[in-house]
């Protein structure tokens, strides 16, 4: 019989755990019997989450760019919950930019291109490198399994739009590392795999006008709607729980190709 893991009784650490895509997994991870570690934004809704989910949540506030921040989260899922099995890279920022504005006679700022590179993939591998020297310590199942890793890239990462330079080039970066670290953590028994969304309905989107949110939502071939957070949830948990699933990339959107 081959060996399916179950989630029940994992611990999970979910960067940008305290709103859109990461929320729905913590709250999928909580209700499938896992517990989890929220870490997010001090000035994010973190404390009132995992208030909300019950004993089998904390947070850690952190920005995951940090060493000291996020080597303080994974020690609270080692304190509070015995062990670390599963993280989930959510967290990132977006700008949409053009390289250069002629009207303005203005280029892309440096500055805006380097915080989206250093918190979209610098900061998902600060976490992956933390997180599995604690998944480390696991003792390995009968399939030498010791935890999971599962990053967020999106379908920019393949189909960039115009302004996204700095947006797909940091995707971009999470869909490359994924397989060389998947290879690295092999003999450790770690996966490593990367969900890419397509259009999802998170805040990030909500702060659009309902007009462009439902015009996007045609784009989807079928279903022709925005995904919703729980879907990616769905995923994720099946991730977990399949152990062939690694130094893969997934591409979770309905059929959509963007268009420029």
């Amino acid at each position: 019989m081959a060996n399916i893991r179950c989630v029940k009784g994992m611990v999970g650490l979910v960067t940008g755990g305290a709103s859109g895509l990461g929320r729905a997994t913590v709250e999928r991870l909580v209700k499938s019997g896992a517990s989890a570690v929220i870490v997010d934004l001090p000035s994010s809704d973190g404390q009132t989450v995992a208030n909300s989910l019950g004993d089998h949540c904390a947070f850690a506030p952190a920005d995951v760019t940090s060493e000291a921040d996020v080597m303080s989260a994974v020690s609270l899922a080692r304190e509070k919950f015995g062990k670390l099995d599963l993280a989930v890279n959510c967290a990132g920022v977006a700008v949409a930019v053009k390289t250069y504005n002629f009207k303005k006679n203005l280029p892309h700022s440096l500055e805006d291109f380097q915080r989206v590179i250093n918190v979209n993939i610098a900061g998902t591998f600060n976490v992956i490198r933390l997180a599995v020297g604690e998944m480390g310590k696991n003792e390995p199942d009968e399939d030498g399994h010791r935890g999971c890793i599962i990053n967020t890239a999106s379908v920019a990462a393949f189909d960039g739009q115009v302004g996204q330079a700095a947006y797909s080039a940091s995707k971009g970066g999470i869909v490359g590392m994924t397989l060389p670290i998947a290879r690295d953590l092999a003999p450790m028994g770690i996966r490593v795999i990367t969900i890419a969304p397509g259009l999802f309905s998170t805040p990030l989107l909500a702060s659009l006008p309902e007009k462009v949110r439902s015009f996007l939502a045609r784009q989807v071939p079928f279903p022709s709607r925005l995904g919703d957070p729980s879907e990616f949830a769905h995923l994720v948990i099946s991730m977990a729980e399949n152990p062939m699933i690694n130094g893969e990339v997934i591409r979770l959107d309905g059929a959509i190709r963007m268009q420029p």
